[in-house]
């Protein structure tokens, strides 16, 4: 195991942070070039190619809602039960988590698949953008079950102690991807189906790899044909815990939805296209201060479970610190370069001037965030999924969607960029309270159990 309990225990939290945070980071930059690349070579076919990916974009989200709400809800739990010396029980959770993967991605296969056009109106498509979408989410659909178990148990990997071993797996997957991208889509003249059968090739690739880690006897945690077998317990606790970035997830379907019906209405396609442009600039950006936070979970779950909650705070802060650093910056670079940063993507003029324009007023509450992010993958860590839920919810649901629904009809397309920058703050304000009631719970709670005692406890499991 790349990480053991003692490490856990014992190792300077800002040393286990970036010894954590590093791999996640990498890793999740690299992931997020699975669409990135994508975005790129077809922006290069068109416009209307590039709107074709933004219209997919909602069920791809949803794909990726499914996977979450079961792969982060058994990483959390996982990382608790290691942390408490309960193997035996992680094993199950990891078994029964494979399992429900699989089950729930067949069933979005299926649905997807019948229901495909409709869908893809229901989500903004136009008669010239619909063919882009349906050839785009078809080959995407065929390849479901791999991107649920490879984007859903890379945080079990990483759970469980092998940052860096999921970190390689991200880039293994995502180099396939860009190696296949041009060659499927231009040498073998696939277009946007080249881009999408990349992606699930990439997929393949990650699935595999996944697997074969489990079966090895390096990993701590196995993969056993017993453990398959679904438990009710099992399954209520991993989609108790993981309800929260699910509900977080989808809360981002149904923004998405909403936001390209109203993008259409007030700027056309083009503007479809433009929100494309400017999720892929956020994701790329953004995914530093998620690998921090993926980083952090584990430390977090583990030193909770073993009751070192000074352990606990100080990760916390070093996780905040990093999270509102990786935003400012990211903020900065929006507001500097934003026409640079579209073209990147395009070369359309229409297309970079309404997403340099977006960009500015969409991503204008950045560093506030932070604390949004932090937030929300904290309560997580520590099981407390109804404050993790409540966190995402309330920026995506409660505040972004009214405000898509209001704000567009008083301003335009400015509504729509300005209803992310009004949803950020409010939230962002809400998040920063929330963390400072956590805080004082954990000083509470480091008085019932100094760091002295919790340390001969954790030694005692050992």
């Amino acid at each position: 195991m790349e990480t053991n309990k003692e490490t856990l225990i014992s190792m300077p939290v800002g040393r286990l942070l970036l010894k954590f945070s590093l791999p996640a980071i990498g890793g999740m930059i690299v992931n997020s070039l699975y669409n990135l690349v994508d975005r790129i070579f077809v922006g290069r076919i068109g416009g209307l190619a590039m709107t074709g990916i933004g219209l997919s974009l909602p069920f791809m989200m949803l794909l990726s809602a499914v996977s979450s709400l079961v792969g982060i809800g058994a990483s959390a739990l996982i990382s608790i039960k290691l942390g408490e010396d309960k193997k035996e029980e992680a094993q199950g959770l990891l078994g029964n988590a494979i399992t429900m993967i699989i089950g729930l991605m067949l069933l979005m296969t299926v649905l997807g698949l019948l229901f495909k056009v409709p869908i893809l109106k229901a989500f903004g498509a136009s008669d010239a953008t619909l063919p882009y979408g349906v050839d785009y989410m078809t080959v995407i659909l065929y390849g479901a079950i791999f991107q649920g178990i490879g984007t859903g148990l890379v945080n079990v990997v990483r759970a469980s102690g092998h940052p860096v071993k999921s970190m390689i797996i991200i880039i293994v997957g995502t180099l396939v991807n860009i190696i296949l991208d041009p060659i499927l889509i231009f040498t073998l003249n696939m277009g946007i189906s080249g881009a999408a059968l990349a992606t699930v090739i990439a997929q393949i690739v990650t699935t595999i790899l996944i697997i074969r880690h489990f079966l090895s006897e390096k990993s701590q945690i196995k993969i056993e044909k017993e453990k398959l077998k679904l438990h009710v317990v099992n399954i209520k606790s991993i989609l108790s815990i993981g309800f929260a970035p699910f509900a977080m997830q989808l809360a981002s379907v149904m923004v998405s939805i909403i936001s390209n019906n109203a993008l259409k209405a007030h700027g056309g396609d083009v503007a479809i296209g433009a929100m494309t442009i400017i999720n892929s600039v956020m994701v790329l950006f953004l995914m530093s201060a998620m690998g921090v936070t993926q980083g952090a979970a584990p430390i977090i779950g583990f030193n909770y479970g073993a009751k070192r909650y000074d352990r606990v705070k100080k990760v916390l802060k070093l996780e905040l610190a990093a999270v509102t650093s990786i935003c400012t910056i990211t903020f900065i670079l929006v507001q500097a370069f934003p026409v640079m940063l579209s073209s990147i993507f395009t070369s359309e003029p229409d297309l970079i001037s309404k997403a340099s324009s977006g960009m500015r007023l969409f991503l204008l509450m950045l560093p506030l965030l932070s604390a949004q992010i932090v937030g929300a993958s904290y309560f997580q860590s520590i099981g407390e999924a109804k404050k993790a839920t409540f966190l995402g919810l309330l920026r995506q649901v409660f505040l972004l969607i009214p405000l898509l629904l209001i704000l567009p009809y008083f301003f335009g397309l400015n509504g729509v960029w300005g209803a992310a920058t009004l949803s950020d703050l409010i939230s962002s304000i809400i998040a920063i309270f929330a963390l400072k009631s956590a805080f004082n719970y954990l000083n509470r709670l480091e008085n019932e159990y100094p760091s002295e005692k919790a340390a001969t406890l954790s030694l005692l499991v050992e």
